[in-house]
């Protein structure tokens, strides 16, 4: 294994995003024209005017980004790029590879992740779940803080993103009580985000629950690129394999850090971002620093021909 492809998740979108790359290649028009259909909204207006508020809600932000990662995928696949050796993402990325791998197609793919978003939503109210950031501790610091702050409620590291970057999620006292704690423990920085479902917290287990009903009817085929999941570090073959990796996906933590060292214990050298932003490629650069690994981003025309 050399060249791994990751796709991001959510809280990379923002409106104007892909508009470059647009201009270049009509795979990215017809990947959102094919969501959109699939789920009787314009996606790609959105995307393109907003307003921001409307494009940030999870349940439209999850299938313009799954949207986006397939785009940006057949832009780099149509401009004659080479399939990578394998694939990953951090989360709701996890179904952008999953389309990339052949695992699955994207109307599949659009229709299981407006189901998840929607039950996401509907687990925790508005206004009773966070989600927050915590920079500049260990990974066993903010664990133990959270363990102690959670005080009946729930309050978990849910990412493990790189070194010194985790998230956490919860209710929202224990949220708030856990980042105070955080900050006397000289945390350099601990602060709520905007998205308010707590994702990957055992507060998921009921829309865990659920979506595991949606899979159960899903048609999932075994992917045809080798498919990593940052919920156990690990190559999923089988359709079964991927079928039970993804109910288990919304209340179990991402562990990136762990899944980027797996990835290069494996033989990896190149990680290559697919999708808006560069998130991931400044968590994969934190995370492995040697020299022999190298960390890329297609974000527009400019990097996918520099990565080409």
């Amino acid at each position: 294994m050399q060249r791994v492809f990751v796709f991001p998740g959510q809280n990379s979108q923002s409106v104007g995003m892909m508009a470059e790359l647009a201009a270049e290649d009509r795979a990215v028009i017809d990947t959102f024209a094919e969501v959109s259909e699939s789920l009787g909204e314009d996606l790609w207006a959105l995307v393109c005017n907003g307003p921001a508020e409307r494009l940030n809600e999870t349940i439209r932000t999850q299938p313009v980004m799954l949207a986006a990662g397939v785009a940006t995928w057949r832009c780099w696949r149509n401009a004659g790029g080479a399939a990578p050796d394998a694939v990953s993402g951090h989360s709701l990325g996890e179904f952008s590879a999953l389309v990339a791998s052949g695992a699955l197609e994207l109307t599949e793919a659009a229709r299981l992740v407006k189901s998840r978003s929607q039950v996401m939503q509907d687990a925790v109210p508005a206004g009773v779940g966070a989600i927050a950031a915590v920079l500049g501790l260990d990974d066993q610091i903010v664990a133990e803080v959270c363990r102690e702050a959670a005080q009946g409620e729930v309050v978990e590291a849910v990412n493990f993103n790189s070194p010194g970057q985790v998230v956490i999620a919860g209710h929202g006292d224990a949220v708030d009580r856990a980042l105070a704690a955080c900050k006397s423990r000289g945390a350099k920085r601990a602060l709520r985000l905007s998205m308010s479902v707590p994702a990957h917290s055992s507060l998921m287990q009921p829309a865990a629950t659920r979506f595991a009903e949606l899979l159960d009817g899903a048609c999932i085929l075994d992917p045809k690129i080798a498919f990593w999941s940052p919920v156990d570090c690990a190559h999923h073959a089988s359709a079964e394999d991927v079928r039970a990796l993804l109910k288990k996906q919304l209340a179990s933590p991402v562990r990136w850090s762990g899944l980027i060292r797996a990835l290069v214990e494996a033989g990896a050298t190149q990680f290559i971002e697919c999708g808006p932003g560069k998130v991931l490629t400044g968590l994969n650069r934190r995370i492995e620093k040697r020299p022999d690994i190298s960390c890329l981003a297609l974000q527009d025309p400019q990097s996918l021909r520099a990565a080409l």
